[in-house]
């Protein structure tokens, strides 16, 4: 199958296989004469399972991991339960640091009950003043970061 027939097969647009394929999530695979790439049924498979794994909010680092121990299925799998636990243990932070960015949104939305003229609104008041006071770095005040690396 031609790359628009993969991206139909596995709901996955064809920028994002070029992308995988130059990450080397996906094999080279071979071209016609005309110089089209073929895939096959493999190729589906592989793709459903980065996919599914970036629904995960997996990095690509990690899912590289992962597919070097599906492409070598005797290897012992301790190193993905291992990076699986540091993957849990990174979705248990960002819960932690969503959960306080609610609170800090529904303080700020008490800041303003009933709708006024906009110099009157205290969301406006406190955010503008907030950010008066701010001179250290926005490192993870307050923002939940996506991405993470493995250790």
């Amino acid at each position: 199958m031609k790359i628009g027939e993969l991206a139909k097969a596995a709901h996955t647009q064809v920028e994002t296989i070029r992308y995988y394929e130059r990450e080397g999530l996906l094999p080279e695979t071979a071209r016609t004469d005309g110089n089209y790439r073929m895939y096959a049924e493999e190729h589906v498979d592989r793709l459903s399972f980065i996919r599914h794994c970036r629904g995960l909010d997996m990095t690509l680092d990690e899912i590289r991991v992962l597919l070097r121990f599906k492409d070598a299925p005797h290897e012992n799998c301790a190193q993905v339960n291992d990076l699986l636990d540091e993957h849990i243990d990174h979705v248990a932070t960002r819960i932690k640091e969503l959960k306080a960015l609610e609170r800090q949104l529904k303080t700020l939305r008490e800041r303003c009950r009933e709708s006024q003229q906009a110099s009157q609104c205290g969301i406006l008041t406190e955010l503008s003043s907030a950010s008066r006071h701010l001179h250290e770095p926005a490192t993870r005040r307050g923002h939940v970061h996506g991405a993470h690396s493995l250790k």
